[in-house]
């Protein structure tokens, strides 16, 4: 009898231990499977990521001083070209004259914003407001390339005198002054082309060289000139 409950008592014992040694290895199995491999996961994305955004910025910032003073100087020369068009459909008699204007605030305003987000990007200055940079010279007409010097700039007088005019003579003005602009504004993408780094730029330079160059014929051809 004796002995019967030595082994009963055995078998208990025994039964016990590899429940409880069971459950054990399940719960670390459970803690070692489950929160080892979701932070594996999770430590490798964003590794990823990083150097796929590293990339990107890399390949973003490859501008140089030409590319800022680009963007700086594009920009409100721009929004005076915008400032013109504006008039036109108000002022201006020739058909012509007020779709050329549009065409021009379709191509123009989505380019301020792109350079507006450049120079952004990289941690520039973007001018706001429709008024010119410091130490921005409007006097001369043709202006010049040095410094913040903007050619084709159009100075307080000539802006006055377009607000003031309407029909025929505003036609006359706008086609006039703004030819002038765009010549300007071609000189400094051309110098982009030549000077710049960042692609993006260089492509928007040449497209402002390409398309305002169409308009000056086109504006050239309306006055009798071409």
């Amino acid at each position: 009898m004796r002995n019967t409950r030595t082994t009963l008592t055995r078998r208990a014992a025994v039964a016990a231990a590899s429940v409880t040694a069971a459950l054990v290895l399940a719960a670390c199995g459970s803690d070692g499977s489950g929160h080892g491999g979701g932070h594996d996961s999770a430590s490798s994305a964003p590794s990823a990521t990083s150097s796929s955004s590293a990339g990107a910025d890399a390949a973003a910032g490859a501008h140089n001083d030409q590319d800022v003073a680009f963007a700086q100087g594009m920009i409100p020369h721009h929004r005076q070209a915008l400032e013109m068009a504006g008039l036109a459909a108000g002022r201006a008699s020739s058909a012509q004259v007020k779709d050329l204007a549009a065409r021009v605030e379709k191509a123009q305003d989505p380019e301020i914003k792109t350079m507006t987000g450049w120079l952004r990007s990289w941690g520039q200055e973007a001018p706001s407001g429709a008024g010119s940079m410091p130490g921005m010279d409007h006097s001369g007409q043709g202006g010049t390339s040095g410094g913040h010097d903007m050619p084709g700039m159009m100075d307080g007088k000539d802006m006055d005198r377009l607000e003031k005019a309407s029909g025929a003579d505003f036609d006359t003005m706008f086609l006039t002054l703004m030819i002038e602009h765009h010549e300007g504004a071609v000189q400094m993408a051309a110098t982009q082309k030549e000077k710049g780094a960042y692609g993006p730029a260089k492509a928007m330079a040449d497209d402002i060289v390409t398309g305002q160059s169409a308009e000056i014929a086109e504006m050239k051809k309306l006055l009798g000139q071409g």
